[in-house]
């Protein structure tokens, strides 16, 4: 397989897995809950979506950018609307 090829199906693929939060956003918002949502995990994931994006845009590889920049943008909403949502959620008594 061309190097060409394996770089369309490789961002193509990335632009599915930038859109897969899209399923929690759903969750969330059919529930009314974020409470089962790691904000950990995308803590760990945004700074190293805005580095590859950093570092595609450093070589001019638009199939870096793209779907990094996708991934970057609608993980940054899957927090906030967790943020928002979990503000609004009852706090447990202790």
């Amino acid at each position: 397989m061309p190097a060409s090829t394996l770089g369309v199906l490789a961002a193509l693929w990335g632009l599915v897995m930038a859109v897969a939060p899209l399923l929690q956003i759903r969750q969330m918002w059919l529930r009314r809950s974020s409470r089962n949502v790691s904000l950990g995990y995308f803590a760990v994931l945004l700074p190293g979506f805005a580095l590859w994006i950093a570092y595609g845009l450093a070589r001019a590889d638009w199939a870096l950018v793209v779907p990094n920049a996708v991934a970057l943008l609608v993980s940054t909403t899957t927090v906030v609307i967790a943020a928002c949502l979990r503000s609004r959620e009852p706090r447990p008594l202790a």
